[in-house]
């Protein structure tokens, strides 16, 4: 039985974080079994695609998560929906659902949002996955991006199993320091997180030593149910079109994976703990070799990692390469530093909201004040969640338990 998994992508995901296209890819496998046939739909509030396997609409949403959500973006969500069931019907097994969007504009995040609980009804028990771009720490593409980003999270942490976390600024980073590209372009970054995506459903796709899938992941990455927006990196890096000069070891690649300068959003790892991550391998190498550097990263960076979850790496080996290398990791943690962003959103959204600006734009779409009080509320819950576990220890553990034995 083939094992299928549904990629709800962003066409323009890192065009811009105020993007508002989606695309969507689901991959089954062909009739001589021995291929995937990848299978895809796009929706988009504007009217720039035109193909017949294309959903689109005749108006933008204007940069408002209202309009995405509630009134325009609602009345092509039928129409979507239809196009997902034909797609999941013909998968044998459906693995889950991948979601590409970015959270600054209005399509991507409020219809976006939309969408993911509508497939959340639809299929309870399927995996829901993002990769959602978030608002740039410097750069930013719109003024109420703090809003639409703000009311996104507050979907997200309810219905979505597994966030990865990107951001255009630090894509654009990797590509002027790390690659020494004069120039990227959107394709540059595109580049980049497709590399990521491969990597994380790779397992699903090729044969390994040792396997992952959605739902592994999520078992292996999220100790508490909230906590499931992670940061991600890929290694080797290289621009599009280039090749490698040489085949990087496994301890080369271990480290370039865990470098802070590798991660695809504007959080540093350095400044938090690791709850849990994943190291997903891929080429010819022994399982071995891969528990070792695991240990040893853990042994020289304990400070880095959570005493009271012991052995939270896990990791993969996928045989099959991508193509063009011979050895490539995905990485893939759950850090509490990843608050750093949620903060930053945060204050940017209360300074506007604490004086009612823009505000009027998202009511007259029939939204009520309360919603974003709502949202603001939970965005600083899941801060103070990340900082709570970030400063817990396991003696504190141990004395609560006791504490409870006591009054018991």
């Amino acid at each position: 039985m083939s094992t299928a998994s549904t990629t709800l992508a962003s066409t323009a995901a890192t065009r811009s974080s105020s993007s508002s296209a989606s695309t969507s890819i689901t991959t089954r496998q062909a009739a001589d079994a021995t291929s995937h046939v990848p299978c895809s739909w796009i929706w988009n509030r504007g009217p720039w695609i035109l193909p017949d396997n294309f959903v689109f609409g005749q108006s933008g949403a204007g940069n408002n998560w209202a309009k995405g959500h509630y009134t325009e973006g609602a009345e092509l969500i039928d129409s979507v929906l239809d196009v997902v069931r034909k797609e999941a019907e013909n998968c044998d097994c459906l693995q889950g659902f991948q979601v590409c969007h970015s959270l600054g504009g209005g399509t991507g995040s409020g219809m976006g949002t939309l969408l993911i609980s509508k497939i959340r009804e639809e299929y309870p028990d399927r995996m829901m996955l993002t990769f959602s771009v978030f608002p740039s720490p410097k750069v930013s593409d719109t003024v109420v991006e703090p809003y639409n980003a703000t009311l996104s999270v507050h979907q997200l942490v309810e219905n979505a199993d597994e966030c990865m976390v990107l951001d255009n600024e630090a894509l654009y980073d990797i590509c002027f320091r790390t690659l020494k590209l004069a120039t990227p372009t959107f394709g540059d970054l595109n580049h980049l997180i497709s590399a990521t995506m491969s990597g994380v459903t790779c397992c699903l796709r090729f044969p390994g030593q040792l396997n992952s899938d959605l739902r592994k992941l999520a078992v292996n990455l999220i100790p508490f149910p909230r906590l499931h927006f992670f940061m991600v990196g890929f290694a080797p890096l290289t621009s599009r079109g280039s090749q490698q000069y040489r085949a990087l070891t496994v301890p080369e690649l271990t480290q370039q994976m865990w470098d802070a300068k590798n991660m695809m959003c504007a959080a540093d790892p350095r400044h938090g703990r690791y709850l849990t991550a994943s190291a997903m391998f891929r080429g010819k190498m022994s399982t071995k070799e891969v528990d070792e550097q695991m240990i040893n990263v853990q042994n020289k960076n304990s400070s880095y990692f959570v005493e009271w979850i012991p052995n939270n790496v896990k990791s993969s080996v996928c045989d099959i390469p991508p193509k063009g290398l011979k050895m490539a990791s995905t990485f893939i943690g759950n850090s509490t530093s990843i608050q750093e962003m949620f903060r930053r959103v945060s204050e940017q959204f209360t300074a506007m909201f604490r004086r009612k600006a823009f505000l009027h734009w998202y009511t007259g779409e029939g939204m009520d004040e309360m919603e974003f009080t709502e949202a603001e509320s939970n965005m600083n819950d899941l801060v103070a969640e990340y900082q709570q576990y970030q400063d817990a220890t396991a003696d504190e553990e141990e004395y609560e338990e006791e504490e409870e034995e006591v009054a018991a």
